[in-house]
């Protein structure tokens, strides 16, 4: 079972390969499904920029509770960059991988992080680097991360968590070889509770406690990593959809959406060899060469629509199966992909069905001074 287990998980990024390359293809080969996703990914990055605009509201009004002196006026200047950089994603949405999104991305990311770890400058009172990390303010990155499954592809979400670990790694990295300490306050520490030694060490303000920072990038890159997931799986399910209903349209082509539904839900192969009772109609335009010939030809080809119309219309309506269009004419089956015992009756009163159509047709083509349409049917 161990094996089995590790090369299904080894299996992983070669199936997400493939379904992207497949996804990519599919896209290319279908112009309406890449408007959908156009309009999919404008949508959600509008969504996207509202909700962190809201967020950004919220923020503000709940940072004067937090530091209620002017030092933070530079925070709410700090938000109002992050509000102008949602405008700026929102003027260059575009699907796919797209260099100048995933820049404003990263600049959301690296600004994040030095508003974290960089001390106010309009702070007057000077204190460790370290004592930034007490203020717990790595929260705010799910919120950039939420915001990135509202709008972006699963290959995004996942940039955003390991974006965030190397720059939040990065972070601490320079806080420990470069960061400012003051060594008398990690002696008063030391002496107020000597006897503690792990309770010293946790309120030691030059100690940038690299355990809790661990921990920290750990739980959001698997968080990343499953919303990442999710969204590759959505993703992945919108193109099967997508390609469901592409053969779902080719095939109400040919048969009745009744016959469709329940050829969509049957696992039985189309392709299976097998004999069995069909009733087979031919139908067509009575002289249509010698009518084809005294119009133009655009009058020809915008009467075969309308009959092939009106034709399509009475086959479906009685259950038939529309085998081909054959110029002025059609052949249908009653019978196919399954039989009826009510088959030949069904052909009969297609047939009754074609005659009444082009009955009236015909009293519209009489008020239009159009010759006559005679049909016939076997």
């Amino acid at each position: 079972m161990g094996i089995i287990h590790r090369d299904a998980v080894r299996s992983i990024p070669a199936r997400i390969r493939e379904s992207r390359q497949h996804q990519e293809a599919l896209a290319a080969n279908n112009p309406h499904l890449q408007q959908a996703l156009e309009e999919n990914k404008h949508r959600g990055q509008v969504l996207a920029v509202r909700a962190r605009w809201a967020a950004l509201l919220v923020i503000a009004i709940l940072l004067p509770f937090l530091n209620n002196s002017l030092e933070v006026l530079y925070y709410e200047a700090i938000l109002v960059v992050f509000a102008l950089i949602g405008w700026a994603q929102l003027k260059i949405i575009e699907v796919g991988q797209s260099k100048r999104e995933l820049l404003l991305i990263f600049c959301d990311l690296a600004l994040l992080t030095v508003v974290i770890v960089v001390p106010n400058p309009w702070h007057d009172e000077v204190w460790p680097h370290a004592m930034q990390y007490r203020f717990d303010s790595f929260i705010y990155f799910f919120i950039l991360l939420a915001g990135a499954t509202l709008a972006y592809s699963w290959r995004t979400v996942i940039a955003v968590g390991t974006w965030t670990t190397g720059l939040w790694s990065a972070a601490l990295l320079l806080l420990w070889l470069f960061g400012h300490q003051m060594p008398e306050l990690s002696l008063a520490v030391n002496q107020a509770f000597g006897d503690a030694g792990d309770m010293a060490e946790m309120l030691d303000p030059n100690n940038l406690l690299p355990g809790f920072r661990v921990q920290e990038i750990v739980v959001f890159l698997i968080v990343a990593s499953i919303l990442g997931l999710n969204g590759w799986r959505n993703s992945r399910l919108l193109f099967d959809q997508a390609e469901v209903s592409r053969q779902r349209a080719n095939l109400a082509r040919y048969f009745p959406s009744a016959i469709v539904e329940r050829m969509a839900q049957q696992d039985q192969p189309m392709g299976q060899i097998r004999s069995q009772s069909v009733a087979v109609m031919f139908v067509d335009i009575v002289d249509f060469t010698r009518m084809a010939e005294k119009q133009s030809a655009e009058a020809v080809i915008e009467l075969l629509r309308e009959f092939h119309g009106l034709m399509e219309k009475a086959v479906f309506d009685n259950s038939g199966t529309l085998d081909k269009f054959l110029g002025d004419g059609i052949m249908a089956t009653f019978g196919t992909p399954q039989t009826h015992p009510e088959d030949a009756e069904n052909a009969v009163n297609c047939a009754h069905d074609m005659l009444a159509a082009i009955e009236q047709w015909n009293k519209q083509r009489q008020s239009l001074d159009e010759s006559e349409i005679k049909l016939s049917i076997g």
